[in-house]
């Protein structure tokens, strides 16, 4: 009698799991945080990189005038050309009035006296006011029926009201008193970076606040402070709401933005309105790009780096 052989069956093996997605980041080297970026990188998108590009091609899409029409016909018409003076006459005087008066206070304010808190709120509540309510703010208080001209006549200062809105001045006011606070805290952030081992080491040598200043506190701030400008410069160049509400938009405050809303919503003629947004914003980053190359030496300088 033959003991009959059986031979297993062989069973299909299952196919190998497929590693978590975290694990399979980690084997790239893929740092899994960079994943929190995505959300902001997919906003970006869709609210400036798609109608930035939208707006770019509908530029080179005029009714007439050839595919640089509408380019052409801003710079040939006067009126249109002189909107890039009044806005960097604004810009530009706004930038350096907050960045230059952000620096004293923020030096002042790195050490603690009476009523800093206070001090501190007072500077920063005009970011809560946004630059709607600054305008009317100033309507009220600078008009010619505002507190202000009210006061120099009770005081027998004035004798007729002075002009401080519906002119340059109204809108100048309006980009310090909006930009101000920001130019604040980002120089003081700047400043708070600096040990102040470093000017306490240079008084016992004999050096005084103000050479203390010069040649420790103001070249290490300097980079701070050209990045400081870049941001309230941006802000103030896209001056829109002030320069309609407290300026002279047909005149003197004529600035690009306004040149671009006409075309766009008055005439509408989005091409040109387009268009005219477009060279606002090759002028902005012009300006933006002088200014990082500046701090860019500034650092290679300091670093004895090559360029």
């Amino acid at each position: 009698m033959t003991a009959a052989t059986t031979t297993p069956t062989a069973t299909p093996s299952s196919p190998p799991k497929r590693p978590a997605l975290r694990h399979r980041l980690a084997e790239r080297g893929v740092d899994r945080t960079l994943l929190l970026v995505l959300p902001g990188a997919l906003a970006l998108l869709a609210l400036f990189c798609y109608p930035f590009l939208y707006g770019l091609q509908l530029s080179f899409q005029p009714t007439h005038g050839g595919v640089l029409g509408d380019y052409q016909k801003f710079f040939s018409d006067p009126f249109s050309r002189k909107s890039i003076w009044a806005t960097f006459s604004l810009a530009i005087p706004a930038s350096l009035i907050n960045v230059g008066a952000s620096i004293p206070i923020s030096y002042r304010m790195r050490r603690d006296f009476r009523g800093k808190r206070i001090m501190l709120a007072v500077l920063v509540v005009p970011i809560t006011l946004g630059t709607v309510l600054t305008a009317e703010g100033i309507l009220e208080f600078f008009g010619p029926a505002g507190w202000f001209n009210r006061t120099l006549h009770l005081l027998g200062l004035a004798a007729s009201p002075m002009k401080l809105t519906m002119n340059y001045t109204g809108v100048l006011l309006s980009l310090i008193i909006s930009g101000f606070p920001f130019a604040y805290l980002l120089t003081h952030s700047y400043l708070s970076g600096i040990h102040p081992s470093l000017e306490k080491a240079a008084a016992t040598l004999g050096a005084g606040w103000w050479q203390r200043f010069r040649h420790i506190t103001l070249p290490l701030l300097l980079p701070g402070l050209l990045t400081t400008f870049s941001l309230t410069f941006v802000m103030a160049f896209a001056v829109f709401p002030s320069a309609l509400m407290v300026g002279d938009p047909d005149g003197h405050t004529h600035v690009i933005s306004i040149e671009a809303y006409e075309a766009a919503l008055e005439r509408f003629d989005y091409a040109q309105g387009c268009a005219d947004a477009m060279i606002m914003t090759v002028l902005m980053l012009a300006v933006i790009g002088a200014l990082a190359a500046a701090r860019s030496r500034m650092y290679r300088g300091a670093t004895g780096g090559k360029g």
